[in-house]
């Protein structure tokens, strides 16, 4: 662990004891609307928090939303990404206000990689996301396996609703690879969901190693963070009073 990452974990010198805001950075075939139940609980704790509703059609354009969200909150920022809203915060993570990296079963990939390298070779054995062929340069999940594969923790209709509310991932997104990886400067914590079918835990524990952040499991989908709002939000709590 590098100077700058270890002094941030100490919170020396960067008000660690200051009440943090919150940027949420949603992943790919959903938008902002499931962080509903952690934003309602997080500003119950009186954090001020900032959902980005990113377009999914590049990282570039997903980096640049996201670094305009962080720049429209005063003070220091946790960055919170979900699925592909990991490698995002892992790119526009590096932005001087972000203090901490929350990943909460997220990508986090190393320079060079994204989304694409990172499930070119599933383990033996390892679940495979229903993905679609691409179609006009975007994916989707196939409708009929999204609540077994995506959602399967949350409550029957609304795993309905967001399978028939996919938003289109672009193709650009799914291969824009990483720079400058933020969690090689700054304190990252990571949430394990024991049961997700779309980032298998073996990998999401190997990313989460590599970064060398703090580590949590929880049993719970891929969509853990609709399923457990406030289990999730007392995580992210407890890391931006790290």
């Amino acid at each position: 662990m590098n100077t700058q990452k270890s002094n941030q974990a100490n919170g020396n010198g960067n008000g660690a004891n200051a009440r943090k805001a919150i940027v949420l950075v949603h992943g790919g075939f959903v938008d902002g609307s499931g962080w509903a139940g952690v934003h309602q609980n997080l500003k119950r704790q009186g954090h001020h928090v900032v959902v980005v509703q990113n377009p999914t059609k590049s990282l570039a354009d997903d980096v640049a939303t996201t670094k305009a969200a962080i720049e429209s909150v005063d003070g220091e920022v946790v960055l919170v990404g979900h699925s592909y809203g990991g490698v995002v915060i892992t790119e526009a993570g590096t932005h001087p206000k972000v203090s901490r990296l929350v990943y909460i079963t997220a990508f986090a990939p190393d320079q060079g990689e994204s989304v694409a390298s990172l499930i070119a070779n599933p383990p033996p054995g390892a679940s495979v996301p229903p993905i679609l062929p691409p179609k006009d340069g975007y994916l989707f999940l196939d409708r009929s396996k999204f609540a077994a594969s995506f959602a399967a923790d949350v409550e029957a209709d609304t795993a309905a609703f967001m399978a028939d509310a996919q938003v289109p991932w672009g193709l650009d997104a799914l291969s824009g690879a990483v720079t400058n990886p933020a969690w090689r400067s700054k304190p990252s914590h990571y949430l394990v969901a024991t049961e997700d079918k779309m980032i298998p835990p073996p990998a999401q524990r190997m990313m989460a190693q590599r970064a060398q952040a703090q580590v949590k499991e929880l049993p719970g989908s891929h969509a853990i963070y609709v399923s457990k709002p406030a289990e999730i939000a007392d995580f992210i709590r407890q890391a931006a009073s790290a």
